[in-house]
């Protein structure tokens, strides 16, 4: 791949019927996948899970999901920045169907996989909401399908809130090495939206570094809403939100590995960083929301 091929801008990786559509051959790898729907009102999109297992998440905007013989009614969001959605999940070699009363749009979250696990519901209450960071490296992480928080064969994705102006993905870290209880080797997708405000439409910038031979991903992307950037190796990080302009990536992650962990190890000019955080306040603006108490939402 190129350089730029890594950055696929707003549009550049549609293919219908999908806004976004990164399978692991487009990608050029083994495993992780990221799909995004928009659905008109009282649209609805038939799809086959295939040998990948899938998390389906409103980005905006509530829909049904029916597969293997059940129905989850997914509340979902005003937006990514509005508050923690519920999803449903879709094991491989199933066919699935999304429904949408009043519209919207829906991330499908997917990694080829092994195991056929049950269709199931995840509450929004049940979404662990941790705060990473301090100071201006302060950032939010909704944890909806981390491992050790909702089981998956392969599949992690988690969201990342950034207030502006601050750096998220910081300091630099990578996984893609397997080095039992060190470091995971694991494919990843960053799916990007940024608030607008004052009638403006937000950026930020994605930096990605070579992290050794053979691993020679080099990013610097001016980002906005709806571009995807492609890590298959590397250092990531920082990501960066512009001065007023909240900045959300959608992480999508899966490897190899026989354990379904996220491992990782930080670039060690950089490292440092973590060790002044206990001394600084974590920004006064997170978290953006919380994780509604109680019930389904």
């Amino acid at each position: 791949m190129t350089s730029t091929s890594f950055h696929l801008p707003a549009g550049s990786a549609a293919r219908s019927p999908y806004a976004v559509d990164i399978d692991p051959k487009r990608a050029g790898w083994g495993y992780s996948a990221l799909r995004v729907l928009e659905l008109a009102p009282g649209a609805s999109h038939p799809f086959d899970a295939g040998d990948s297992e899938w998390i389906v998440l409103p980005l905006s905007g509530g829909c049904t999901v029916a597969v293997d013989g059940e129905t989850f009614e997914l509340h979902g969001r005003e937006s990514v920045f509005s508050g923690v959605s519920d999803f449903a999940y879709v094991p491989r070699d199933a066919a699935a169907r999304i429904t949408s009363a009043a519209g919207g749009r829906f991330a499908l979250t997917g990694a080829r996989c092994e195991r056929r696990l049950p269709a199931r519901y995840g509450p929004a209450s049940g979404v662990p909401v941790e705060l990473r960071g301090s100071g201006n490296c302060s950032r939010q992480v909704n944890n909806f399908a981390a491992a050790g928080v909702f089981e998956a064969d392969r599949l992690i994705a988690v969201e990342v809130l950034t207030p502006g102006g601050n750096w998220s993905s910081y300091p630099p870290h990578k996984h893609d090495e397997c080095r039992p209880g060190k470091e995971s080797e694991l494919e990843e997708i960053y799916y990007f939206e940024i608030a607008a405000a004052h009638g403006t439409e937000g950026l930020g910038y994605q930096r990605v570094s070579p992290s050794g031979p053979g691993k020679d991903t080099d990013v610097l992307a001016e980002v906005r809403a709806g571009d995807v950037v492609l890590i298959p190796d590397g250092w990531h990080g920082p990501s960066i939100a512009a001065p007023g302009h909240a900045m959300y990536y959608l992480n999508v992650m899966a490897g190899p590995g026989d354990e379904r962990a996220w491992l990782i190890c930080d670039h060690p000019d950089h490292a440092w960083i973590r060790g002044i955080w206990d001394d600084q306040a974590v920004d006064p603006r997170l978290p953006l929301y919380d994780a509604p108490a109680g019930g389904k939402r």
